[in-house]
């Protein structure tokens, strides 16, 4: 087992290299140049976020989509993987992870863009998209388009089920001293009554659970930039010069370089906003819209709100904390400087913590469920069983019994993940987020002057509210 983690520690240091940071930031830079900085649509495209349109029929709301591709994006990432890149790349790594979030808007804009102008309408009345669809028919290529379903397939049951579970586990055995048995059994009992009840089922619930915890989460965070208010703007300065400047350790910070910074920065907030990974497509797809300009705004959001806000203030969070209490934070490393900030709550600053933790990994278990189906919902149609159908005593796969198996299959992997060690499971969901973001950045690299096109038309020449005919 040792040697097999080694193994895939190692792929993950050629997959998730300094070239897949420069092809990411770079696929950010391009399209921000290009789209002539569709970012700065933002308010706008939060005001759409929660706006109908009139005459629209089947699929999601605009809402419920961004709110399941929120759930998904918005886990541990957010928490932890901030607290990491601090821990690793100083207090300047905020600042560089934030930036990556401000560009990967684009990303997510024109990914999203993609996948509603080539979905497909469901057989009951929905919409099916994301990468897949984009490559097969725009591309032409369905092998691109296979691989790219079956490595989010098998990535869905690691990165979004049973890694989240196990940090749901711990949390509960480490706040609340409940053992990984029974969290895992209640947490296979609650998302089985959800994702058994399909794709609406999740959205469903995933639009009613986003707003309640980011009101939450926020809430103690504003709490603790209360408690640390002659801190924050101290905090934010040095946020900003030590991106820029080399620093030594001192004050429980870690010595770090700009480099160091820079790369644990970026790296965090491209793992946490999943820009350019191909996932949020997949729910932008399935939204009621008019054109695909319109919707691309809407899943924009969600990297706005996963990095540019949750990562920046856990970030400040954590920085403002330090120097506040410095004495706090010696020989604290890693994931734990994060629950130490919230520890100055005098108590209720834990429950906070792990309560958050808990809403977030639950959130993604249910977000990235949905992608997972997505996936195989795809993979059906192209097999080459779907043709067979009882007849004379036949053979009969149907492809709600194989959607059912890959259900009860996920439920399986997030109690597994509650109860055993995820080392392996860590970096193999590393390694298939890897491979799944390279045929996808190639894809957007390649009809980039598509998403130019439709950008033009519908956002730039002010005909936003024009329904494309075309759109199914």
């Amino acid at each position: 087992m040792n040697g097999l983690k080694s193994l895939l520690d190692n792929l993950n240091g050629i997959v998730w290299g300094l070239p897949m940071m420069v092809l990411l930031m770079g696929v950010h830079l391009l399209l921000t140049m290009r789209l002539k900085g569709p970012q700065r649509k933002i308010f706008k495209a939060l005001r759409l976020s929660v706006t109908e349109e009139e005459g629209l029929e089947g699929g999601m709301s605009p809402f419920a989509a961004l709110a399941t591709a929120l759930a998904a994006t918005l886990g541990t990432g957010n928490i932890i993987g901030v607290s990491m890149a601090v821990a690793l790349g100083g207090p300047g790594a905020v600042f560089w992870c934030w930036l990556a979030g401000v560009f990967g808007m684009a990303t997510k804009y024109g990914e999203s863009l993609l996948a509603v102008k080539y979905r497909r309408r469901s057989a009951g009345g929905g919409y099916l998209g994301g990468p897949m669809y984009v490559m097969e028919t725009a591309l032409h290529s369905k092998p691109l388009a296979v691989l790219f379903s079956v490595l989010a397939a098998f990535a869905a049951f690691g990165t979004g089920c049973s890694v989240q579970a196990n940090a749901i586990g711990s949390v509960m055995e480490t706040a609340f001293h409940i053992r990984p048995v029974v969290t895992g059994t209640v947490i296979c009992v609650f998302t089985a009554v959800v994702i058994l009840g399909g794709a609406k089922k999740i959205a469903g619930v995933c639009e009613k659970l986003i707003p309640f915890m980011a009101v939450f989460y926020l809430g103690g965070c504003i709490a603790l930039l209360y408690i640390n208010r002659a801190f924050v703007l101290p905090a934010v300065r040095l946020i900003v010069t030590a991106a820029f400047t080399p620093r030594a350790a001192a004050g429980g910070f870690v010595g770090s370089t700009v480099l160091q910074a820079a790369r644990q920065g970026i790296a965090r907030g491209l793992f946490s906003d999943e820009s350019g990974l191909g996932t949020a497509p997949m729910a932008a797809a399935g939204a009621r819209a008019g054109n695909s300009v319109r919707q691309a705004l809407v899943a924009m959001t969600g990297t706005f709100w996963d990095t540019v806000v949750f990562c920046a203030v856990t970030g400040i969070v954590i920085v403002s904390s330090m120097l506040h209490e410095p004495e706090v934070f010696a020989g604290i490393s890693g994931g734990d400087l994060a629950e130490a900030a919230f520890g100055l709550m005098n108590g209720f600053g834990h429950v906070i913590f792990a309560v958050s933790l808990v809403i977030f990994a639950f959130a993604t278990i249910l977000g990235w469920s949905f992608y997972g189906e997505q996936a195989v919902l795809y993979l059906l149609q192209r097999s080459p069983f779907r043709k067979f159908r009882r007849k004379e005593g036949g053979l009969s796969l149907q492809p709600e019994r194989f959607l059912l198996g890959y259900r009860l299959l996920y439920l399986a992997a997030a109690f597994a993940g509650t109860v055993t060690s995820m080392g392996v499971v860590w970096a193999l969901s590393d390694l298939l987020n890897g491979l799944m973001a390279l045929p996808n950045l190639v894809c957007i690299l390649l009809l980039q002057k598509v998403i130019i096109r439709e950008t033009d038309r519908y956002l730039w020449s002010g005909r936003l509210e024009e329904r494309d005919e075309n759109l199914p």
